[in-house]
């Protein structure tokens, strides 16, 4: 078995950035001090993330090729989150020496299958050696084409709330997982690899977003970033959450409070006309917090500080 340790660093770059094709906002790629991507608008959306693992994926539960892609999906997520398309990844990789070169490439390719899904392209980073987690930094860029950034505090009292997506698979996918299985395949699949609608931010701008944010941490959770952004009480109807019923007994708990699918959530003004692929489930009114058929939800989303 090659060794990321007996390929060496700029064997390991070479091999890596060999994989990584380039799209049309690429000025330079990687092999430089740094690389060049277009910004044709002036301005730059720009976020960042840290995966590590134990923390937020374990090997033993998805393969290099799913994190690569659930890697590059939370960050291109947050890009179209603001109204914005996604033109470049950079990926800082902490990782053993010991660990297969396999494996690193795998992640590479899921990267790079993620970024062309959502018409962007990883573009350099850095490696280093790690003693034994790995860890994984993605830092994602993205054009907004001269328009104004869709953001959290545009929502007003009398808005439509909407979502776009599948909420609730990841969540319930993680709880199989832990609990030692591995089926329904599909809600398995759907945390380690998730497919957010990158669609949306375009959907969203043409049908009249007042405001719109990735839904990662809980889709009560992230409503009320929302609501407390723009001053405003978010008030949802649990009939009308949309709740399959692959997602078993708490599938409502799930929609509600779990996270990592990256859908979508928006406020639209009242009149506006939604495609249907959007789903209403609430309304804006004066006030603060969220609440579900006029009162508090019991549980909350995801925090990575709380115990």
């Amino acid at each position: 078995m090659s060794t990321i340790g007996g390929l060496g660093e700029f064997g390991l770059i070479s091999r890596l950035t060999r994989r990584l094709p380039q799209g049309p906002a690429v000025e330079l790629g990687p092999g430089d001090d740094a690389a060049v991507v277009a910004a044709p608008d002036g301005r730059t959306v720009a976020t960042t993330d840290l995966l590590v693992e134990g923390r937020h994926f374990r090997r033993d539960w998805s393969g290099p090729y799913d994190i690569g892609i659930k890697a590059a999906a939370q960050n291109l997520a947050d890009v179209v989150a603001m109204g914005a398309a996604p033109t470049a990844l950079l990926i800082g990789l902490a990782i053993p020496v010991d660990t297969a070169v396999e494996w690193a490439e795998r992640l590479y390719d899921g990267l790079a299958d993620e970024c062309t899904r959502a018409g962007a392209s990883v573009v350099g980073g850095d490696v280093v050696g790690a003693s034994e987690e790995i860890t994984i930094a993605v830092t994602a860029l993205g054009d907004l084409g001269g328009r104004p950034p869709l953001t959290r505090s545009g929502a007003r009292p009398g808005d439509l709330v909407a979502v776009r997506g599948r909420i609730g698979y990841s969540a319930a996918g993680l709880e199989l997982l832990a609990s030692g299985r591995d089926e329904p395949a599909e809600l398995v699949e759907a945390h380690r690899r998730p497919q957010p609608p990158y669609e949306a931010g375009e959907e969203a701008r043409a049908a009249g977003a007042t405001a719109l944010m990735d839904v990662s941490d809980g889709l009560l959770q992230d409503l009320g970033h929302i609501a407390s952004a723009s001053g405003v009480r978010i008030d949802i109807t649990r009939s009308d959450v949309p709740v399959p019923g692959l997602l078993g007994s708490a599938g409502l708990d799930h929609v509600l409070t779990g996270g990592e699918d990256h859908a979508f959530a928006a406020t639209f003004p009242e009149d506006a006309v939604l495609p249907p692929s959007w789903t209403v489930l609430g309304r804006v009114a004066e006030g603060h917090g969220v609440l579900v058929d006029g009162r508090p939800y019991e549980r909350g989303g995801w925090d990575h500080f709380r115990a």
